[in-house]
């Protein structure tokens, strides 16, 4: 049995934070503090703080949100197992199986490595996303696990200044990213704005003391302010037999930031600086206060919103509305009852508070149906084999804003924003999104990578038969934008006979070399980047949708980095070993040379080579060196290989390169202006256009600035997607 060392001051002030706590809960409570600073005795943390004063720190976060007593327990007890010898089974055995899974969850997730690799492309590393992906199933099994990773996060945040710079930053990204985005999506307001607040401290010092010196600057004026505004709503209310709490709301720095950002004002133009929240008795109390303010001060128009009639995803609800006061200064109101608050700053955890005598919240599982849904798409054995999938699809269909549509029945659809109306389909009924073939928003026929907005009405078009396009895929075109629609289509293709989606994945395959003006490359070649010992299968995998188009002139573009480093090196090594007597120079157009200093260079017109090929130098006789394609005919026939010399594209020059592309349509009007369009949206500037139309069908020539091979294929994608277009490929002889 271990010794009582409880420290009755810290028990204390958790029991003040959830005072109707009972003699047992108080005692399991009591049993777990013992329990961990037992075990954690003599353990340090980087502030050479004594380990049990963080434990404290976490279960007192989640006290303040009035937890029930086994999760105040669990956060106790949340880092023995990882740090001790304690085990699961002894947790259970002293304190149940409620607070040993908790810990268990907690666990999991913490023995999951954090200290990610460097970002890759904009995606988190492996490590990360197999961390995030443990977070999220957890979160789906009990909602108590990621509380109190959230509260962990949180006190490690408020102690972020004893780590390293780096250490800082890293973990400031991570919370900006992931943590506080999930604690907005649970509705948990407290720990959103203070995660968003501590993050942006170390990813932005500058920008945040500048706004928390106006804040603090103008503090006693605002003060003055927010008084006189509260001393006049407090009578105009009283006079129409309304009985409220007001009070000033929050000044959060990030929220503010944001705002002067997305609107491009200055600190001083932003509306919730200036800010109260009033509460009263129930929601029609709520509509008549609005009314009042509104006839007191002049409404701002397009600042009104109405969460109680529909309410944001997280079930906030709330009346929002922007006014200007006598003194032609904008404040903002918000309107709630007191429910409405309390949900507003605990979201889910409101649940768990602890309430003597009432029963549970009966709508607890709405608020996780949607992440429950989106788990069940994927099955375990695609989780395990792509996390980055996984995360990918979390945060694309639960961290971004939503958008409400409507079926021509009236019901409401809820959908990430950035929607579409295939996703749309899809969310409706499976059988629905492989047999649309067309989509009315609000009665006007729209293209299927049409993006929705809240307020849409939908009707999907469909077919009798048919399936869904490979093409649905492409990120590129935009057709899908949710994970379940995209893990339905490769359902559907998988379903297919073999055989055909081997057909399939080679008209892909052949289409997109053909587009990169790569068709000289073997099939064979490209299945090994994608690491398939066998051609077969690498088609089948095209063919049913695991591999697109997209992620295949991405491969194919590393690869030829990857080679041309190679060369580069081989060529260093000839270098110092006097093999070769030249060292590389920086030429002015971005490329690197094994030559002299100065050289003269040329991209070759018979080729046109653009950033990402793989290129070779060739020295011409009194015009320096021609840069080629190094599958040019050009290249290949030549005679004369002792001309040719190493050339590498430079890294630290940021350039674009004419490319010859060649479009072939059926003629029609405005075809021009649509090509002319889709180039435009991609910021790519067309050098030269040739047309010539034969029998109906014109062809295009066009030379376009292109950064790289990858923005190339997207583009030529497109214009594929155009009415009449037949095909968009890259022209690769003169």
């Amino acid at each position: 049995m271990l010794e009582p060392r409880v420290q009755t001051s810290e028990l204390e002030t958790i029991y003040k934070s959830v005072p109707r706590l009972t003699a047992t809960d108080r005692q399991l409570i009591e049993r777990a503090y013992q329990y961990a600073d037992k075990a954690h005795e003599g353990q340090k943390r980087k502030s050479g703080e004594p380990y049990m004063i963080h434990c404290v720190a976490v279960a007192q976060i989640l006290a303040e949100l009035r937890m029930d007593a086994q999760t105040i327990s669990a956060a106790l007890l949340h880092d023995v197992v990882e740090d001790t010898p304690i085990t699961l089974e002894d947790l259970e055995a002293n304190f149940g199986i409620d607070v040993a899974r908790l810990v268990d969850g907690v666990t999991k997730m913490e023995r999951l490595p954090t200290d990610v690799e460097a970002m890759k492309g904009g995606k988190a590393g492996s490590r990360e996303s197999e961390y995030l992906r443990k977070t999220f199933l957890a979160m789906g099994n009990d909602i108590r696990v990621i509380l109190i990773k959230l509260a962990d996060r949180l006190h490690n945040m408020r102690t972020l200044h004893y780590l390293p710079p780096e250490k800082q930053r890293r973990m400031a990204r991570e919370t900006m990213e992931i943590f506080a985005p999930l604690a907005n999506r649970l509705g948990i307001w407290q720990m959103k704005w203070e995660l968003e607040d501590l993050s942006f401290r170390y990813l932005n010092p500058e920008k945040y003391k500048e706004i928390a010196s106006k804040i603090s600057e103008r503090r006693t004026d605002r003060e003055r302010y927010m008084q006189r505004t509260k001393d006049i709503l407090t009578r105009e209310l009283a006079a129409a037999g309304i009985q409220a709490q007001i009070s000033a709301r929050p000044k959060h720095i990030y929220s503010i930031y944001r705002k002067m950002e997305r609107k491009r004002v200055p600190f001083e133009e932003i509306y919730d600086v200036r800010a109260v929240r009033v509460i009263v008795p129930d929601k029609a109390t709520c509509y008549q206060v609005l009314g009042v303010i509104h006839s007191i001060w002049h409404p701002i128009p397009g600042e009104f919103d109405d969460y109680i009639a529909a309410p944001k995803d997280n079930f906030y609800q709330s009346l929002h509305t922007a006014v200007l006061d006598d003194e032609g200064k904008t404040l903002e109101v918000q309107i709630r009852t007191p429910e409405m608050h309390e949900h507003a700053e605990y979201g889910v955890a409101a649940h768990w508070r602890y309430k003597e005598g009432v029963s549970r919240d009966d709508q607890f599982e709405k608020r996780l149906m949607y992440l429950r849904r989106l788990m069940n798409d994927f099955d375990e054995e695609d989780i395990e084999q792509n996390a980055d999938d996984f995360v990918d699809a979390m945060k694309s269909d639960v961290f971004e804003d939503r958008v409400y549509a409507f079926t021509p029945k009236g019901d409401i659809v809820d959908l990430p924003g950035g929607a579409t109306p295939i996703d749309f389909a899809y969310y409706i009924h499976t059988e629905i999104g492989h047999r649309c073939r067309g989509a009315k928003v609000n009665g006007a026929l729209v293209a299927l990578n049409h993006r929705l907005a809240s307020g849409d009405r939908v009707e999907i078009l469909t077919s009798k038969r048919g399936g869904p396009s490979l093409d649905w895929l492409n990120p590129n075109l935009g057709f899908v934008h949710t994970n379940r629609a995209r893990a339905k289509i490769r359902a559907w293709f998988r379903r297919q006979d073999r055989e055909k989606n081997i057909a399939l994945g080679r008209d892909v395959v052949d289409r997109e070399l053909k587009r990169l003006g790569l068709e000289t490359m073997s099939r064979e070649a490209l299945a090994t980047l994608f690491n398939f010992s066998k051609l077969e299968d690498f088609l089948s995998s095209v063919g049913f949708g695991d591999i697109t188009g997209a992620q295949i002139a991405t491969k194919v573009l590393e690869a030829e980095r990857k080679n041309q480093r190679e060369m580069a090196a081989n060529a260093d090594v000839l270098a110092t070993t006097g093999e070769h007597q030249t060292q590389p120079v920086n030429a002015s157009d971005g490329i690197d040379i094994m030559g002299d200093g100065g050289m003269l260079i040329n991209l070759g017109r018979c080729c046109n080579p653009a950033q990402g090929d793989q290129i070779v130098g060739y020295i011409t006789r009194g015009k320096g060196v021609t840069v080629h394609r190094a599958d040019c005919p050009n290249v290949i026939n030549s005679t004369e290989r002792e001309r040719f010399i190493n050339v590498s594209w430079g890294r630290a020059v940021e350039k674009t390169y004419p490319v010859p592309v060649i479009i072939v349509a059926y003629d029609r009007e405005g075809l021009l202006r649509d090509i002319g369009g889709v180039v435009a949206n991609e910021n790519i500037n067309i050098t030269q256009v040739n047309v010539n139309t034969r029998q109906s069908i014109a062809t295009f020539q066009v030379t376009m600035e292109i950064e790289d091979t990858t923005q190339l294929s997207r583009v030529l994608a497109k214009i594929e997607q155009l009415p009449n277009v037949l095909e968009a490929r890259r022209r690769t002889t003169s």
